[in-house]
């Protein structure tokens, strides 16, 4: 494989797994925030999709951020009548943000970071390793 090919493919999910991160955090700053109004949504968590795709310069299918979603699960409910934002039973729409699911995902999501990090370090080596035969 073309070193080069290796280092595209390893910058393209460590792009992906930033834009994850991201999206991560933005979840877990959001996790409390309720509507202002009486009925109003709250928060809904955010998803990332990937896809593969054919990268037309460097001729390698590289993973890319296919779609950055929203969860469909229901919103938790919490009885606090005092809330700007309870309905007419007291009830408050809570976000549908799980911080345990979202710090697995985070660790995941470094997790394959630092595969690609590593990977682009090898090739980088393997690289410099070239040129100084070369020499």
């Amino acid at each position: 494989m073309d070193l080069e090919k290796a280092l595209d493919i390893s910058a393209s999910g460590m792009q992906a797994q930033t834009t994850r991160l991201r999206v991560i955090a933005e979840n877990l700053a959001n996790q409390d925030t309720t509507g202002s109004t009486p009925g109003a949504s709250p928060y809904r968590r955010k998803t990332v999709s990937f896809a593969n795709q054919l990268d037309r310069a460097s001729g390698v299918d590289a993973v890319k951020v296919k779609k950055v979603g929203t969860d469909p699960a229901a919103f938790p409910q919490r009885y606090d009548p005092s809330n700007p934002a309870a309905d007419a039973r007291g009830y408050v729409s809570l976000p549908n943000v799980n911080s345990f699911v979202e710090v697995m995902d985070m660790r995941d999501a470094q997790r394959s970071y630092s595969a690609n990090l590593q990977a682009m370090q090898v090739t980088r080596g393997l690289l410099t390793r070239t040129i100084a035969m070369l020499k």
